[in-house]
């Protein structure tokens, strides 16, 4: 079945809850003020769902030497967070229907402050279980928060999908570029540098308290289920081409601050260096859905940005040191744009919200957990070669699959589901 062009702005955000009933209601607050400040608020949770993963890459050669880390536990370190963003997004949607979405993302938000900040306490047990509970946190955001901007945006769509994606990526620059100049200016305190970023956490979750108190609750069921959808190879494809990419997307985050160190750059040149690189992926997630929409399919462009990305990779692991920014910035147009056509094809491929949902979920599910694999194998060749050069192998591989995975996902069909209504 062929796709019609679509506007770049209906295929960004899905909502988990598409499939409930009755249907997800809107957010109290009509007035320009309460939508001005739910708006913020949706953006500024948005902005906590990544230091996690860039705060920890940016002191990973500190919290090695200050807690005895091996290169194994570095690499489970950088790739336990990921694990969860897999293991947890399944939940998000069921803990919406009994609890309420505002609640689970109230007390999402406070958790993720409390994970955060117990990764601060100079113990590796704290360190680990504070990691696992942020990146629990995480993936329930992951699911919700886009659903949650589309059902009280309808007439902003465009708008609050780009401000959603700047925050996304502005989180992670944020925390890559400062980790580091925050450890140094706590007289060297590494728990202090880690624990900091609950701080945001902890603000974003007061404010949106009083807006969860006078929020309506609503028990919702599911009404329909999608049968097929796992058997069918476009869905797998679409996996695939998610979890890969992801891989690649994690080894940046979980690595590049180390492998640029490494290279001799300074800890916050570096920082700065992975900083610019994930802000230029937000711009890429702008722009790439658009350019994605208008060809007769996405196979072409899914290829295309598979080679950028890697190349900049090696790039960033081989070119002279003085073209660093170049390939950051080359590496962010590719990540970005990676991350953005991945889930603009989710719902291209699908034949309505309610199969976007589920393939949304079947894709965040399988995906992260195979990205997962990505952070922890580059830590496994660090620790047996003592170097970061035989991760271009890993990179090339990463690249190669999703490129595969990407040009059949591509194709201008539908995935083969069928909707089932239940009584």
């Amino acid at each position: 079945m062929t796709m019609p062009s679509q506007d770049p702005a209906s295929v960004e955000l899905i909502d988990a809850e598409a499939n409930e009933v009755p249907p997800p209601q809107p957010h109290g607050g009509k007035s320009p003020i309460g939508r001005l400040l739910l708006g913020l608020s949706l953006v500024l949770i948005s902005f906590n769902l990544r230091p996690v993963f860039s705060s920890a890459s940016a002191l990973l050669p500190e919290i090695r030497t200050g807690l005895g880390l091996s290169s194994f536990g570095a690499s489970i370190l950088t790739t336990l967070p990921v694990v969860c963003l897999g293991l947890f997004s399944p939940l998000a949607p069921r803990l919406a229907q009994r609890i309420g979405t505002e609640r689970v993302l109230l007390g999402m938000i406070f958790l993720l402050g409390l994970g955060t900040a117990l990764r601060g306490f100079s113990s590796v047990p704290l360190l680990f279980f504070g990691t696992a509970l942020a990146g629990a946190c995480i993936a329930i955001g992951n699911v919700l928060l886009p659903g949650v901007v589309k059902r009280d945006f309808p007439d902003k769509a465009a708008l609050m999908t780009g401000c959603y994606t700047m925050a996304l990526c502005a989180g992670a620059a944020s925390a890559a570029g400062l980790t580091l100049p925050i450890e140094h200016a706590l007289g060297g305190s590494l728990g202090g540098a880690l624990a900091a970023w609950a701080l945001p956490a902890f603000v974003v979750g007061l404010l949106w308290l009083p807006q969860v108190i006078g929020a309506r609750s609503q028990v919702r069921r599911s009404g329909f289920r999608v049968s097929g959808l796992w058997t069918d190879p476009i869905a797998w494809q679409v996996t695939l081409f998610m979890g890969l990419q992801s891989a690649l997307a994690y080894c940046v985050f979980g690595w590049l601050v180390p492998i640029l160190r490494e290279r001799g750059l300074d800890g916050v040149t570096a920082g700065a260096i992975v900083s610019v690189s994930v802000m230029v992926q937000a711009a890429a997630c702008l722009v790439a859905p658009h350019i994605a929409v208008k060809g007769r399919d996405q196979r072409a462009i899914n290829v295309a940005l598979c080679v950028i990305a890697v190349a900049a990779l090696l790039g960033l692991l081989f070119a002279p040191l003085w073209m660093v920014w170049f390939w950051a910035v080359l590496q962010g147009v590719g990540q970005g744009g990676l991350i953005a056509v991945a889930l603009t094809v989710i719902v291209l491929r699908s034949p309505d919200a309610h199969v976007a949902a589920h393939l949304s979920g079947m894709a965040q599910f399988v995906g992260y957990l195979l990205a997962a694999v990505g952070p922890l194998v580059v830590g496994m060749i660090h620790g047996w070669t003592g170097s970061f050069a035989w991760s271009s192998v890993l990179f090339v591989l990463l690249g190669l699959g999703a490129a595969f995975n990407g040009w059949f996902a591509g194709r201008a069909i539908t995935v083969n589901a069928r909707i089932v209504e239940t009584p």
